[in-house]
């Protein structure tokens, strides 16, 4: 009898301590879940925090090369990140209902239905020196890069980029507003600045719009969303050296 309590207390005690395991276990589980959780959430909310649509300079080419990034000319406060006002809400319009003088302005000047920023870029260093930008599609809702226009007006040189026509491959725009399809799905805007001397000065404006004219802007692209931004940098790696030359200006 004695011997069968026994096994009873030792079973019992086994049972306790797989239990006691399987909870032990469970908590660190919950635990890294936790963890996973609160990190997947401070990225998404830098990430988003950053705004619509932001600037980037490449550190090394301040300090290689003397490029710097500022809002205004008139007070040239070198920054390493540009971050645009937000357009909490754009409707389709045509390219035609734009201002003439976008390019006027300087930082953040939005207007009805479209975003609009300047900033420059200036040679501070000796030398002559190239680099690139690049505009990157970082997330797209519903799919409204199909009618998303970016124009990108570098000096006095406007550009306006588009996905090209899903039924025939081609560019989107007419003859008077013609558009350069973008460069991929992920780079959208992919071109090198050659040749800028000492004391040079590039403005950059950058304006996107939904086109109402184009095809593909339909209701299905109603609640859509985009967040993309803009890269300076001294160098872009292509696997394809052709589609690299193709892209120089």
């Amino acid at each position: 009898m004695k011997k069968a309590n026994n096994q009873k207390i030792t079973l019992n005690s086994e049972k306790i301590k797989k239990r006691e395991q399987r909870i032990k276990i469970l908590k660190i589980t919950i635990l890294l879940i936790l963890l996973f959780l609160i990190i997947l959430y401070f990225i998404l909310r830098v990430v988003y925090e950053l705004g619509d649509f932001t600037v980037s300079l490449d550190p090394q080419l301040e300090e290689k090369s003397g490029l710097v990034m500022y809002e205004h000319l008139a007070d040239k406060q070198n920054k390493k990140i540009l971050k645009a006002e937000k357009v909490e809400y754009m409707d389709n319009i045509c390219v035609d209902w734009l201002p003439d003088n976008l390019s006027d302005g300087e930082g953040s000047h939005n207007g009805d239905n479209y975003l609009a920023y300047s900033f420059y870029l200036e040679n501070q260093g000796t030398e002559t020196i190239n680099y690139w930008y690049n505009v990157v599609a970082d997330d797209i809702i519903k799919n409204v890069d199909r009618a998303i226009r970016i124009m990108v007006i570098r000096n006095d040189e406007k550009i306006i980029y588009a996905k090209p026509n899903e039924k025939t491959g081609e560019a989107e725009g007419g003859a008077d507003e013609p558009t350069e399809k973008f460069h991929n799905s992920k780079d959208l805007v992919l071109k090198q600045r050659q040749g800028m001397q000492p004391g040079e000065i590039d403005k950059f404006t950058i304006v996107i719009f939904l086109e109402g004219d184009d095809p593909d802007c339909t209701d299905e692209l109603i609640g859509g969303e985009m967040k993309m931004h803009m890269d300076i940098t001294e160098e872009h790696i292509n696997e394809d050296q052709n589609a690299t030359e193709e892209t120089q200006v």
